[in-house]
């Protein structure tokens, strides 16, 4: 029972922390290449333990990160649900792979959360990313995908949480 209450507090610390990282300012250029905080978390858990993260927690953090960042309500909802998808069918796969060869995977899949996001923006006429620039964030969360599971991971096993 104690677990399980302190793997539900690490799970919200875990997207709060997320979410921070979102909206911490940068320098104009980097902003570009900011990773997908949130979606590595959504990821991590949904892999990790998918009875408690899944497409409606993945919904409704994106609901937050919509209300955090001021976006199209629903933008970042939509891109988490898909990606915790994504993450739920290809979690066995997942589980098999080395820490790297989840980051192609996870290259893919924040690859197509961003994809999504930018068609929409497109046909709601909103402010989007220069030619290909929009994809960058994928890039960099692939790049981040090994520390963001270690240091996850290193939680998880320091709490006693498996």
């Amino acid at each position: 029972m104690v677990g399980s209450a302190l793997l539900n507090i690490l799970i919200a610390t875990s997207f709060m922390a997320a979410a921070l990282l979102a909206i911490v300012p940068m320098p104009e250029w980097a902003t570009y290449f900011r990773p997908e905080w949130i979606a590595l978390a959504v990821v991590y858990w949904v892999i990790r333990n998918p009875e408690r993260v899944g497409i409606g927690v993945a919904w409704i953090v994106g609901i937050m990160a919509d209300a955090l960042t001021g976006s199209l309500f629903g933008l970042h909802a939509l891109g988490l649900a898909l990606v915790a998808w994504l993450a739920l069918r290809l979690r066995l796969r997942l589980r098999l792979f080395g820490v790297f060869r989840q980051a192609s995977v996870v290259l893919v899949i924040v690859g197509l959360q961003l994809l999504l996001s930018q068609w929409l923006r497109i046909l709601f006429d909103l402010p989007r990313g220069t030619e290909m620039t929009f994809l960058a964030p994928a890039l960099t969360s692939a790049l981040f995908w090994p520390l963001a599971w270690m240091l996850l991971d290193r939680f998880v096993r320091l709490l006693d949480l498996n």
